[in-house]
């Protein structure tokens, strides 16, 4: 039975990854994943797909004291400054807004965090296989590509084995990982991030093309390919199941595939 590999949470969306050993669930999601987010003076959130300077960040996060901590790529590890951002916000505020060149502010989401689709909050998955296959076809290392998708349950699985979580029309895919309950919604129509360095922002040419080609003439047999609306499309979303917020995921959990339920939006917590 496939098991979980690597358990990843973004604590500010579209900044650099955590990477934990267990992670509990709050509000349909993975505690503490996209709990931050930078929002402009229009209240409109601020994300790498529009801001491509957000890859040239370095930053990670301390759950326990909440604490922030970020530098510019082309800076020295010791330049890195931290905020401690329930008392220190407003200078990560005038921090990020300095590097960016026009105001932002930090806003926090504790409870359902700042998610892409509200009808899939859960964990987006994706199979080290998959990884590696896409690591493949542009030259990459798996962890290169593993922070490209940002993907957030790794599986220890055969590439694409994540499109077994989905299905198309009017249909969900229950399944459970370690002793939490989950149905996959669908799998997720990528933008242009995928294709720039997490690094430094730098886009491979045509990589939407070549990645369109390559994902058709290696669909696994078994798969549906009619159920995707286009060949840009990689990682399994999720939803948790009503009864199961609240539960902890870990590495090394296993992950059984129950099979398809009718997709009635009553049966998951939003």
């Amino acid at each position: 039975m496939p098991t979980v590999d690597a358990l990843v949470t973004h604590p500010v969306k579209s900044l650099d990854p955590l990477l934990v050993d267990e992670v509990d669930l709050v509000g349909g999601r993975l505690r503490h994943d996209r709990e931050y987010a930078l929002q402009d003076d229009d209240r409109e959130l601020v994300k790498a797909t529009g801001e491509p300077a957000l890859h040239r960040v370095r930053s990670s996060y301390d759950p326990e004291t909440r604490t922030l901590t970020a530098r510019r790529n082309d800076e020295a590890a010791d330049a890195a400054v931290s905020f401690a951002l329930d008392s220190e916000r407003g200078d990560a505020n005038a921090w990020f807004s300095d590097y960016l060149g026009y105001p932002v502010a930090l806003v926090r989401d504790a409870g359902g965090g700042f998610m892409d689709r509200e009808y899939a909050k859960g964990p987006s998955i994706v199979s080290t296989g998959t990884l590696e296959a896409i690591g493949e076809w542009f030259d990459l290392d798996p962890a290169n590509v593993r922070r490209r998708i940002r993907a957030n349950v790794v599986v220890d699985a055969e590439p694409f084995w994540e499109d077994r979580l989905w299905t198309g029309g009017d249909e969900v895919v229950a399944f459970r990982i370690g002793d939490v309950e989950f149905e996959g919604v669908g799998c997720c129509a990528r933008c242009v991030v995928p294709s720039r360095d997490p690094d430094t922002g730098e886009a491979i040419e045509g990589f939407q093309r070549r990645f369109v080609e390559r994902r058709e003439a290696t669909m696994p047999a078994w798969a549906d390919a009619d159920a995707l609306e286009h060949y840009y499309q990689v990682m399994a979303l999720s939803r948790v199941h009503e009864s199961a917020d609240g539960g902890t995921l870990a590495v090394g959990d296993e992950v059984e595939v129950f099979g398809t339920r009718p997709r009635d939006a009553a049966s998951a917590a939003d």
